[in-house]
């Protein structure tokens, strides 16, 4: 991490912003009432996380002058709120469907281990003054992981409702991903893998 005085006071604002949703996420994540329901389970876990990217988005666009950074993270906003609504519309339904308890069991361990590999990736992202090329290393991360969590709930059985809500948000957060790394490559910027 930077040494807090070589910040200046945007980013240190901005920073500060950053971690405290950062924080919330996290224990929205991870204090989410698991039932016997991969569908449910993914959904009371996805929503903190698709909120929190609206938003990281927003904090970002107080700041960002970057006209292709501050276009990504608009569309990034507007696709998380619709996901969110669209889970919201569809728990009652995958309150419907309880899975075996292996299933269960095994989902939920390669979840929580993406999800803690997630958190720890945006907790160490590299901080700076350059707030384009730290929102995208912070928000790299977030995709990725989120990506990597729908990937491994689609192997189950779900709700019928919402496989076609997780492949919109895999190709979107594929999507995202790529236009990240293509903007901190066009700033100059490493892409961590």
């Amino acid at each position: 991490m930077a040494n807090t005085y070589l910040l200046s006071d945007g980013a240190k604002r901005y920073l500060c912003c950053y971690y405290q949703i950062l924080d919330e996420m996290i224990q929205g994540v991870t204090t989410a009432k698991l039932t016997q329901s991969i569908s449910h389970n993914l959904i009371v876990q996805l929503i903190p996380h698709q909120q929190a990217a609206v938003r990281m988005c927003r904090n970002l666009l107080e700041v960002s002058d970057d006209r292709t950074v501050r276009r990504l993270a608009q569309g990034m906003a507007e696709q998380c709120a619709q996901t969110v609504q669209a889970l919201e519309e569809i728990l009652p339904a995958a309150d419907q469907l309880t899975n075996p308890r292996p299933e269960l069991w095994l989902c939920q361990r390669r979840t929580d281990l993406i999800l803690r590999e997630m958190f720890a990736r945006m907790r160490s992202a590299p901080e700076g003054n350059r707030l384009d090329a730290v929102f995208l290393r912070q928000m790299l991360p977030h995709c990725r992981g989120g990506a990597q969590a729908v990937r491994t709930t689609l192997r189950y059985e779900l709700c019928t409702q919402l496989p076609p809500v997780l492949r919109g948000v895999l190709d979107e957060q594929c999507r995202n991903a790529h236009r990240m790394e293509a903007s901190l490559r066009r700033m100059g910027c490493p892409v961590v893998s």
